[in-house]
C-alpha cells in the first residue's frame, strides 16, 4: 500500500490528459477564457458533492493564510498559461510546463522542507528531459528552439513563470491539505478559483459571451467531469508523498496526451516520440522504486 500515491497520481494524469482532449475537441473555436471558465463550472457540482462524503475537519487560520496566497497566485498561473497559448506557438511554450517538477526539488525543500534522494532527483530529471523531447518534431530549428525563442516569444516567458507558480501553488496546497484533508482543500480551493475567475472571464470574453449556446455548455461537461477527477486525485496523492515525485508522476498527462492526439485528431509523427517516452517511463520508474 505505500505505492498508493502512484495509482492515485496516475489517475490525476489520466484525468488532466482526458479534459485537455475533450476541450480540444469541443471547444477549440471559443474564446480562451470563457473555455477555461467553462472547465471550472462544470467540475463544481462534484467538488461540491464530495462534501457529503468526507467529514469537514477543524481548520486554523494558518490553512486561510496559504490558501490566500494561492489563490491569487494560481488566478495569475491560469491568465498567463492562456496568453502563452494564444501569443506563442504550442511546440515554443509547453515544453517548458516540464519545468515545474524541477523547480520543485528547490522550491518544495524551501516551503516544506522536502527533500529529494539522488535516485528521486534523477528519476525527475529523466521525467523533465523526456517531456521535455516529446516535442522534438515541433523543433524544426533545433531541440534548443523553444529557449532560443524565449527572447523574442513573449509566450515562452510567459510559461516559465507559469511553470515556477505551478511549483509555488503546488508546495503551498501539500501545506494546506496537512492543514484540513485533501478533498476538503481540493473542493474549498478550486471553488474560491471558480468565484475568483468568474469576473475577469466574463469581462475577457465580453464579446464572445454570445456566442455561448446549449451546444458549448454540453461540451463543456465531459471536461469539466475529468478536472475535478483530476483535482480530487492530485490532492489525495499529493498527501501522500513529496510534492516533487507526485507532480513528476502527474507530467504523464504529456504522454497519455500524445496517444489521445494520435487516436482522435490523428496527429501523426507518434513512432518519433518514443525516445521521450521512454525517458519518461524511466524516470517514472526510478521515482516509484525509491519512494
Amino acid at each position: 500500500m505505500e505505492h498508493i500515491w502512484v495509482i492515485f497520481a496516475l489517475i490525476s494524469a489520466f484525468s488532466l490528459a482526458t479534459s485537455d482532449a475533450f476541450a480540444k475537441k469541443s471547444l477549440k473555436d471559443y474564446n480562451e477564457y470563457l473555455i477555461a471558465w467553462l472547465r471550472l463550472l462544470f467540475c463544481l457540482p462534484i467538488l461540491i458533492a464530495a462534501f457529503f462524503f468526507v467529514p469537514i475537519p477543524e481548520v486554523s487560520k494558518d490553512f486561510y493564510i496559504i490558501s490566500l496566497i494561492a489563490l491569487p497566485l494560481e488566478i495569475a498561473a491560469i491568465i498567463l498559461y492562456i496568453k502563452a497559448l494564444k501569443l506563442s506557438p504550442l511546440s515554443l511554450t509547453l515544453p517548458f510546463l516540464s519545468l515545474t517538477p524541477l523547480f520543485l526539488i528547490i522550491i518544495s525543500y524551501i516551503l516544506l522542507g522536502e527533500s529529494v534522494s539522488l535516485q528521486g532527483a534523477l528519476g525527475i530529471i529523466l521525467l523533465v528531459i523526456g517531456s521535455y523531447i516529446l516535442n522534438i518534431r515541433e523543433f524544426k530549428k533545433g531541440i534548443l528552439e523553444p529557449f532560443i525563442a524565449i527572447g523574442r516569444e513573449k509566450g515562452s516567458v510567459y510559461m516559465i513563470f507559469v511553470a515556477i507558480i505551478y511549483s509555488i501553488t503546488a508546495s503551498l496546497g501539500k501545506a494546506a491539505i496537512e492543514l484540513s484533508s485533501p478533498i476538503f482543500f481540493g473542493s474549498t480551493y478550486f471553488t474560491a478559483i471558480l468565484i475568483a475567475f468568474t469576473p475577469i472571464a466574463l469581462f475577457k470574453g465580453r464579446t464572445d459571451i454570445k456566442t455561448l449556446n446549449g451546444h458549448v455548455f454540453k461540451s463543456a461537461v465531459l471536461p469539466g467531469i475529468f478536472y475535478s477527477f483530476m483535482i480530487i486525485s492530485h490532492m489525495i496523492a499529493l498527501s501522500m508523498t513529496k510534492v516533487a515525485y507526485m507532480i513528476s508522476v502527474k507530467r504523464l498527462s504529456l504522454l497519455i496526451g500524445i496517444f489521445y492526439g494520435y487516436y482522435l485528431f490523428r496527429e501523426t509523427g507518434i513512432s518519433e516520440r518514443l525516445t521521450g517516452s521512454l525517458l519518461m517511463l524511466a524516470g517514472f520508474l526510478l521515482i516509484v522504486l525509491e519512494s
